[in-house]
């Protein structure tokens, strides 16, 4: 019978092997980023219905049941639409958020939800960047994604409450509409409406973190490009001042936003 033995590996080999499985490790989160933003889920994760739980969530933060119904297409993408604005912006190295960071919110209407204008400047400021340029140019391109957003979200936004009124419409008319079929439909739709106006304050506490980072950065690092975010902000403040449909509060318990 042969005589079997291992190889005499080398210091050199040796690294070589042991750091393998780390590269691999590496170059498969990497991959699986392609195609995506850092930070954000990747696709080949995602479901039909991950977000769905932004309408258990505005329900149940007010005290009111969500509805049992299945989502329609276009409630759907109001709701794939609506989490990247509630997601709070991000300012952070890519390397903290290789694997994703997707994670349920708590909607504004939770009384243990309190909004500081500040994290995200803070944030944005104290971590490590190449030059204070980059600040400003992180800065722009957040504000730049929501401006992007917007007019998706609403457009969607409009189908849904336009539909909702005709939901709301024929409830009247049903035969045989059953208590609990009727409680579904009103839920639904007091799911989308709050859904829309999370978006709303969503973009107002985002308006408010955008201006209190920039006028940090200008007291640190005053450089000419801030006149250029400083309107990229308005623009936003405008759109968000004016939004193209507005839903019907469904429950009094505003949030008011100051800066």
């Amino acid at each position: 019978m042969p005589e079997t033995f291992l190889p005499i590996r080398t210091r050199s080999q040796a690294r070589r092997l042991s750091s393998l499985p780390m590269l691999l490790l590496i170059g498969a989160a990497l991959g699986g980023c392609s195609g995506g933003d850092f930070g954000r889920t990747r696709d080949d994760v995602k479901n039909d219905d991950m977000h769905r739980w932004l309408g258990a969530e505005v329900t149940g933060s007010v005290g009111l049941k969500a509805s049992q119904f299945q989502l329609t297409d276009a409630e759907r993408q109001l709701r794939d639409y609506a989490y990247p604005l509630i997601e709070p912006p991000h300012s952070r190295p890519a390397w903290k958020s290789v694997f994703g960071d997707y994670k349920a919110l708590p909607s504004p209407w939770r009384q243990t939800v309190v909004f500081d204008r500040t994290a995200y400047g803070r944030l944005l400021i104290d971590e490590p960047h190449r030059s204070h340029t980059s600040r400003y140019a992180v800065l722009m391109e957040d504000v730049r994604n929501d401006i992007t957003r917007f007019e998706p979200f609403f457009s969607a936004a409009a189908r849904v409450l336009e539909l909702d009124r005709k939901r709301n419409a024929s409830l009247k008319l049903i035969s045989d509409l059953s208590p609990r079929e009727r409680d579904d439909a009103v839920a639904r739709m007091e799911e989308n409406g709050l859904i829309v106006q999370w978006v709303q304050q969503s973009l107002e506490r985002r308006i408010s973190s955008y201006r209190w980072a920039l006028e940090r950065l200008v007291i640190q690092a005053p450089d000419s490009i801030a006149a250029d975010v400083d309107r990229l902000i308005g623009e936003l403040a405008a759109q968000t001042a004016n939004p193209p449909v507005a839903a019907r509060p469904v429950i009094g318990r505003a949030v008011t936003v100051k800066g």
